[in-house]
């Protein structure tokens, strides 16, 4: 079978191109997480289950009515049997709307919770460092033991005081 991300591309850039943008990529990211669920997965690949079932049932569960051009955009995908991909699909279109409008997505992985007034000024610092406007996403993981770690596309900023020990580890081993 192709790679679930050769699958999607296609998906993502017609969605794209169809002029879709933020506000239907929140919506793409809501589907996405509605159909990870295990329950809907198995019913969705039913072969007595037909598309405008699962595709009611993804609507219901959805909080909001879909926009037209989301709404036309997951029927294509019930009928080419593409729901497997949309996790991916979602991920590809949010990277082409942010590239768009120019903000990337950054993880910030701290030690400890950042204080929400603190925040603000590390996004700003980071986006000086990255230059670029940053969507900062803020997870706590408590084996960096101190300081933060930074993923922003492809790029990695790892001030944690794990790295640090990492790095000390491998020159004294040299």
């Amino acid at each position: 079978m192709a790679e679930l991300a050769t699958i999607a591309r296609p998906y993502a850039e017609a969605l794209f191109k169809a002029g879709a943008g933020a506000a239907e990529a929140e919506q793409v990211n809501a589907l996405a997480a509605i159909t990870a669920d295990a329950q809907l997965r198995q019913f969705a690949d039913n072969p007595k289950v037909s598309a405008q079932q699962v595709f009611d049932v993804i609507c219901a569960v959805a909080k909001s009515p879909l926009a037209p051009k989301v709404a036309g955009f997951l029927r294509t995908l019930l009928d080419n049997n593409r729901l497997a991909a949309l996790p991916e699909i979602a991920s590809q279109f949010q990277a082409l709307v942010n590239a768009r409008s120019g903000v990337s997505d950054a993880l910030i992985e701290s030690a400890f919770p950042i204080d929400a007034g603190a925040l603000p000024a590390v996004v700003a610092s980071l986006e000086q460092r990255f230059k670029r406007k940053l969507k900062a996403t803020v997870a706590v993981k408590p084996e960096l033991i101190g300081g933060i770690r930074v993923v922003v596309g492809d790029e990695v900023l790892d001030t944690s005081v794990r790295a640090r020990l990492e790095q000390m580890k491998t020159a004294l081993a040299a």
